[in-house]
C-alpha cells in the first residue's frame, strides 16, 4: 500500500452539519456531538461510531461493569455476539446507563449453529429477548462457515429481520471477497460493514480495497493485535512525536484507513485513552511506516474464514 490517506465523510449529532476531514491535514476538526465522537456514512442510510467498544471475553457482571463503564466514557457503539455469552449483561448496562437509547447502537453477532433463514430470524429475536431491549442496531453474520455452506440463507433471515423491524442494519464478518459476492448476487442487498481482524501485523489491504468498492465500511477486531506491535519503531515514534501512547498511534492509524475499531478493555483509564484519538493526525510517511509493518503470517491465530469455522 502506498502512504496516501483516505478522506472520511462523518456526520455530526442532530442539529450539526455533516463534516469531512482529510487525513491529510495536520489535525482534524471535531464535530461539536455530546460524545465527540465522529460518524461514518452506511449504504443503507445510517451512520455509526467511528469507534466502537468491543466485549470479548468479558462475561457476567465484569462485562455489565465494563459496559457501563465504555458509556459513561462516551462510547456509543457496543459489540456483542451470542457466542460471547454476555449479551444479557450488555444489555442491561445499557438499559442502567441513563443515556438515551437512541444514542446507543448495540451490535451483536448470529453464531454458525443458527445458518439457516429460520434460525437466522430466530437468532435476533432470541438477542432481543436475552439484551431485553426493543430493537437491535447492527446484527452480523459471526462467520461463513463455507464448509456448512448456508451462510447465504443466514443472510436472507437477516434481511428478513430488519424489513420486519428487528434491526436496524445488518453486515457480516470475516467475510471473503467471494462470501460478500455470493450473499448480494443472492438478495441484491450489501452487507453495511464487514468487522475482519485488522491490525498493524494484518492490515488487509485486499479486503479495505473490496469493501470500498463495495461501499462496505470495514470494521476491525482485535484492532491493537495483542499490543504485538505498539512498541514497534514506527508506532514508538509517531507517539513520541505526537504525545500519545503507541495504542493511540494504532487506533488512529485505523481511522485515518477508513477502518472502525472496536477495542475492549475493562479498564476506565485505558477505556477513555483509547477513544481519544480525534485529537490529532498522522502523517502519510507515519501511516505508511506502520503500514509496513503488515505481513502475510500476521493473523493471531489460524483464523482465515475460508478454513475456520466456529458454531
Amino acid at each position: 500500500m502506498g502512504g496516501s490517506a483516505i478522506p472520511v465523510t462523518v456526520a455530526g449529532g442532530a442539529g450539526t452539519p455533516a463534516l469531512v476531514w482529510d487525513a491529510h491535514a495536520p489535525t482534524q476538526k471535531e464535530a461539536p456531538v455530546s460524545t465527540s465522537v465522529p460518524e461514518c456514512a452506511l449504504n443503507d442510510g445510517t451512520t455509526l461510531p467511528q469507534i466502537g467498544f468491543g466485549t470479548w471475553p468479558l462475561k457476567g457482571a465484569d462485562a455489565e461493569r465494563a459496559v457501563a463503564s465504555a458509556l459513561a466514557c462516551g462510547y456509543r457503539l457496543i459489540d456483542s455476539a451470542v457466542n460471547y455469552e454476555n449479551e444479557e449483561a450488555v444489555g442491561a448496562a445499557v438499559r442502567a446507563a441513563g443515556v438515551p437509547r437512541d444514542e446507543i447502537l448495540v451490535a451483536t453477532k448470529i453464531p454458525g449453529r443458527f445458518h439457516a433463514h429460520d434460525l437466522a430470524v430466530a437468532s435476533v429475536e432470541e438477542s432481543l429477548r436475552r439484551m431485553r431491549l426493543d430493537r437491535l442496531d447492527l446484527v452480523l453474520i459471526h462467520w461463513p462457515n463455507p464448509s456448512v455452506g448456508k451462510y447465504v440463507e443466514a443472510w436472507q433471515g437477516l434481511v428478513e429481520a430488519r424489513e420486519r423491524g428487528l434491526v436496524r442494519s445488518i453486515g457480516v464478518s470475516n467475510f471473503t471477497e467471494r462470501h460478500l459476492d455470493d450473499v448480494i448476487a443472492a438478495t441484491g442487498v450489501t452487507p453495511v460493514v464487514n468487522q475482519i481482524e485488522m491490525h498493524p501485523a494484518f492490515p488487509q489491504a485486499e479486503m479495505r480495497q473490496v469493501h470500498r468498492r463495495l461501499g462496505i465500511v470495514t470494521q476491525a477486531w482485535s484492532p491493537l493485535g495483542k499490543g504485538a506491535t505498539l512498541e514497534s519503531p514506527p508506532v514508538a515514534a509517531a507517539a513520541r512525536r505526537h504525545g500519545v501512547t503507541g495504542g493511540q498511534v494504532v487506533l488512529r492509524w485505523e481511522i485515518q484507513r477508513g477502518v472502525v475499531p472496536v477495542p475492549k478493555s475493562a479498564d476506565p483509564g485505558r477505556q477513555s485513552e483509547n477513544l481519544d484519538v480525534f485529537g490529532f493526525a498522522l502523517s502519510d510517511a507515519e501511516l505508511a511506516a506502520i503500514d509496513a509493518l503488515g505481513r502475510p503470517d500476521g493473523r493471531l491465530f489460524d483464523g482465515d474464514p475460508d478454513t475456520h469455522e466456529e458454531m
